[in-house]
């Protein structure tokens, strides 16, 4: 099924708009055995630009595994799907995923679950366990497998962040970095939704991960490359929408790429010809109800100082929390406090730090809660 915008999933084929110059230089990297780390605010097409990329490699003796570690929570749960994901995505068909545990972890007895629907990816479930492998032999799997089978392995890991979440973080840290940098037939591409903890584990040079690979940074598609492929969706589902219609729905959502699929989505919904303001702004009340349940969940256990201070962040203010420019309405405790906030309402996900001074993460929430909260 042709959609015409895509939203909450990684983006492929003619939904993807842009990064051409991020694309080239990215495949260049993988095509080079350069590690590469991805930095970008959520929701700006981390994950789809890496299947982009995936997609379009052609050289047989390049295999591009994609790894999404969202829901490890231990340093084995990393280990199992590391290696199942490995197995799975070197291997062309099931019988060989079982030669391949043969040969490459002899130790194990692996279970494979078939679902009903043949186009239905199997699941693998391998059971290591400190008994049966250390660590070290498991990491060293890629770089097995691409000796084996004379290819470059780029393994790619999503929601890299976990692993500094994850107990005894920073022993699991060292122990990827002194086994991943010394191969030589595999690369690694590292990226997370979490900005500010990817940029804790990479750019700081106290932690294992400091400049292990080329920094990318990933920015905001700009307003000028939006428009004319909304306008092209729209003309792809019969229907029309103006530049400036198009140009408002990236100024609504600040140019986030999944917002802006999402709005442009539903002001699509609202339309049967030719978008109009009604229209647009049916849109824009869609897009906040979908959200609502969301933000609200988001709201609970916040202190009334952490409410003022995102009040604040609603009404323009970004900097100079503490100055007496800042109206008492905005009562954030003391001085000492607001520091305080700023760390509560990151580690959240709920703000973030620029050259500017502090922003809110997510720019539809800004709308919601002018509207909802007093």
């Amino acid at each position: 099924m042709k959609k015409a915008f895509v939203y909450g999933m990684s983006v492929e084929g003619d939904n993807f708009t842009d990064r051409v110059n991020e694309t080239k230089r990215l495949k260049m990297d993988f095509e080079n055995g350069i590690n590469v780390i991805l930095v970008s605010p959520r929701r700006i097409g981390k994950s789809s630009i890496v299947r982009k990329v995936k997609n379009e490699i052609t050289d047989p003796k390049i295999k591009i595994v994609f790894i999404d570690i969202y829901d490890c929570r231990s340093e084995y749960d990393f280990y199992n799907r590391f290696a199942s994901e490995l197995l799975k995505q070197t291997a062309s068909k099931t019988e060989q995923v079982i030669d391949h545990i043969k040969r490459f972890l002899v130790r194990l007895t692996p279970k494979i679950a078939f679902k009903p629907e043949p186009t239905s990816e199997f699941s693998l479930s391998l059971g290591i366990t400190p008994q049966n492998y250390e660590p070290e032999e498991i990491l060293q799997l890629p770089e097995v497998i691409g000796q084996a089978q004379g290819m470059h392995i780029v393994v790619c890991i999503d929601e890299f962040q976990q692993i500094g979440e994850m107990p005894d973080s920073l022993t699991i840290q060292k122990r990827l970095r002194g086994i991943w940098q010394h191969q030589r037939n595999v690369s690694y591409c590292l990226f997370g939704s979490k900005k500010h903890m990817m940029t804790r584990l990479f750019l700081n040079r106290k932690m294992p991960f400091y400049q292990f690979g080329e920094m990318m940074y990933l920015d905001k598609i700009p307003t000028a490359e939006w428009v004319p492929f909304i306008c092209s969706r729209f003309a792809s589902q019969g229907k029309q929408i103006s530049e400036e219609l198009a140009q408002r729905i990236c100024e609504t959502v600040e140019g986030n790429s999944s917002y802006v699929q999402q709005l442009a989505w539903d002001v699509l919904a609202e339309t049967d010809k030719k978008a109009t303001e009604e229209g647009f702004n049916r849109g824009v009340d869609a897009l906040l109800a979908q959200c609502s349940a969301l933000f609200e969940e988001q709201l609970k256990g916040l202190t009334g100082f952490q409410m003022n201070f995102l009040r604040a962040l609603c009404d323009g203010v970004s900097s100079d929390f503490g100055s007496k420019a800042i109206p008492e309405g905005y009562n954030f405790g003391s001085k000492s406090n607001i520091s305080r906030i700023k760390t509560a309402l990151q580690d959240k996900e709920m703000i973030d730090f620029d050259k500017d001074g502090v922003y809110l993460e997510d720019p539809v929430f800004k709308i919601w809660f002018k509207r909802n909260i007093k």
